[in-house]
């Protein structure tokens, strides 16, 4: 990929130079420009929003900012039990002076998603006031710095509630701004998007939208859609209590006509714009993101790409499958920071194509498959034996983290019918999704008379709606947001905690959950492995791990042709061990995630800032 470079833009654009994984740029410019100049044309103004685009470069941003879509019901850190800065954020127990995010003045992520706010604050200006705006060109410009500011205020909203809103650049009156009631800020940023999305082209209907690595139309409309699910959802408020908003302009009565007709908008133009992967695993492998491919006009609507100059990316390093030693597919030890809680594998129909897919049980040693932890299994979607983009030294790796997909539009309108318009609404999008998780030989049982089960209620519809967001988002940092938008952030991690009591005595949770069927013992078998990278196929000899015993009625003892997975001491030892899932239980969240959804804002922010302050609420005792 090549690099932006934008020597000596004035200060209206806020830097002298940039390098960025957003290929829209390599043009130099004068050394001194008036900001008529600038925004009046084209390639200079396409370098201020190249700016915007460079903040998702910086390190406190690539590696920092994914760390809040952790611990959930279905995804955890997996050394949550740990005693460290990063544990503590995973488990709701972070501390003002955390030592991951207590870092440098203006190095932090908070400061540097306001500096990616200040550069979209001063394109919005720039363009507004001298841009031809009957340009298709420079109208995707305004749509782009407008929807980027609405997304770095999510980003904010998500981690620590109320902020402060600067919506204009920076000014004597809100330099020191102290928080903002979101709501505010909520409201303005569905202002944003609505123009935005009439601004923004569609994918590939103008140069600049060729690449889901910028900002297009269909994006918008998602982005507004998920602002609106958000907007008139529970949350933790001022006073410490979890509730909707009061406002109501942010209600769902007023909301979610809005965020139905977004949706609605794009699925519209399934087949010209958009479309769904017929193979779950292509948007993820070789075919999809891990493959380097940023085309629009798929399943992929948005992707925070990385950064080439210097290389950054923590996505493999912290979501991939676990390399524990250096092997040919990667250089690095790295991987599985963060995987599927213990019995999120589970929850799955065994029938489900997504399901190993998500959760993989298995680790690389020294080239060949080995079985993991049962407290430390891997998610799927990313891995290395996949991978295009490799860089062969550093904990960074060349992997876009994907912002949003076109499943998600689907599962929204789901979402949106049932509650506007009744179970059966929402039936074709339920069954659009399941569709594709299931073979055809399988749709009978696990998509038309699950649907259908799901259709009798209302009620019923959402918790099949709840089900499949895990199934279908597990690993791709929705979760926490989905469960604090429904209200239910602790009582499904506390279901989480109860599956994970049973699992480990082998007694049934519920009828979906016969944990009695597991014999609680792993056997394996090798087999040959190919994988491909660059369109070159390498095969590994005994390398593929083949399991019995992880699937419900697979109990049989010393199946023909499996051995039994061994302990270091070279004693049979059984996959599921009584005391394995004590830490995880304990430290699934350490605070209760209802009364502490949000990060404290740290120390280094509080310094720079006289007028911020934290919750009263974040300084009581646990």
């Amino acid at each position: 990929m090549t690099n932006i470079t934008i020597k000596s833009l004035p200060a209206i654009a806020l830097l002298a130079s940039l390098s960025s994984c957003s290929d829209f740029l390599d043009q130099s410019s004068p050394s001194s420009l008036d900001g008529k100049n600038i925004f009046s044309t084209y390639e200079y103004a396409q370098g201020t929003i190249a700016n915007i685009y460079q903040e998702f470069g910086e390190q406190n941003y690539r590696a920092r900012a994914i760390w809040y879509g952790y611990n959930t019901d279905i995804e955890y850190y997996n050394s949550s039990d740990k005693a460290d800065g990063k544990a503590d954020l995973a488990t709701y127990n972070a501390g003002v002076g955390n030592d991951q995010m207590n870092a440098s003045t203006g190095t932090d992520l908070w400061a540097k998603i306001y500096a990616a706010i200040e550069r979209a604050n001063l394109a919005i200006e720039g363009l507004r006031e001298y841009a031809d705006l009957t340009n298709a060109n420079m109208k995707q410009l305004l749509g782009e710095a407008l929807t980027l500011r609405a997304l770095h205020y999510i980003d904010l909203i998500n981690m620590w509630g109320d902020v402060p809103a600067r919506l204009t650049s920076l000014n004597a009156d809100n330099m020191y701004s102290g928080r903002e009631d979101r709501d505010v800020i909520y409201k303005q940023l569905i202002i944003d998007l609505q123009e935005a999305q009439d601004l923004c082209a569609w994918p590939n209907e103008i140069d600049a939208t060729q690449t889901v690595e910028r900002v297009n139309k269909v994006f918008v409309k998602g982005l507004l859609a998920r602002v609106c699910l958000q907007a008139s959802g529970y949350a933790q408020r001022l006073d410490g209590e979890n509730r909707l908003s009061t406002d109501p302009e942010l209600s769902k009565t007023r909301l979610y006509p809005i965020a139905l007709q977004a949706c609605k908008d794009v699925m519209e133009q399934e087949g010209t714009y958009v479309a769904l992967k017929s193979n779950f695993e292509d948007i993820f492998n070789n075919n999809g993101i891990s493959g380097d491919v940023i085309n629009a006009g798929s399943e992929s609507l948005f992707e925070i790409g990385y950064s080439n100059n210097p290389a950054r990316g923590r996505i493999m390093y912290t979501f991939g499958i676990k390399h524990t030693t250096a092997d040919n597919m990667t250089t690095m030890l790295q991987g599985s920071q963060v995987g599927p809680t213990p019995t999120f594998f589970f929850d799955y129909s065994v029938k489900d194509l997504r399901r190993d897919i998500t959760c993989c049980p298995f680790q690389w040693t020294k080239g060949v498959q080995t079985l993991q932890s049962f407290k430390s299994w891997s998610f799927g979607k990313l891995r290395y034996e996949w991978t295009n983009r490799m860089i062969p030294t550093g904990n960074d790796d060349g992997i876009n983290r994907q912002y949003m997909r076109y499943a998600d539009i689907v599962l929204m309108r789901a979402e949106l019918e049932n509650e506007l318009n009744g179970a059966s609404a929402a039936v074709p999008y339920l069954t659009k999704i399941r569709n594709r998780a299931f073979a055809t030989s399988d749709r009978a049982t696990e998509v038309t008379a699950y649907v259908a089960e799901a259709a009798l209620s209302k009620e019923k519809m959402f918790q099949a709606i709840v089900d499949e967001r895990a199934y279908e988002f597990a690993g791709e940092l929705i979760r926490k947001a989905d469960l604090i938008r429904w209200g239910m952030l602790k009582s499904k991690m506390d279901e989480t905690k109860n599956k994970m009591k049973a699992i480990v005595s082998l007694t049934d949770y519920d009828s979906k959950h016969p944990y009695s069927q597991l014999s609680g013992h792993a056997y394996y078998k090798m087999s040959a492995y190919t994988w491909t990278r660059n369109g070159i196929e390498t095969t590994e000899k005994d390398a593929k791990l083949n399991l019995y015993g992880l699937n419900y009625g697979e109990m049989d003892i010393n199946p023909e042709g499996y051995t039994e997975f061994s302990d270091s001491k070279g004693e049979a030892s059984t996959w599921i061990k009584d005391n394995a899932l004590e830490d995880v239980i304990d430290y699934l969240y350490v605070r209760d995630p209802d009364k502490y959804q949000y990060w404290p804002i740290f120390n280094v922010n509080l310094n720079d800032n006289p007028n911020l302050s934290n919750y009263e609420w974040y300084y009581l005792t646990k």
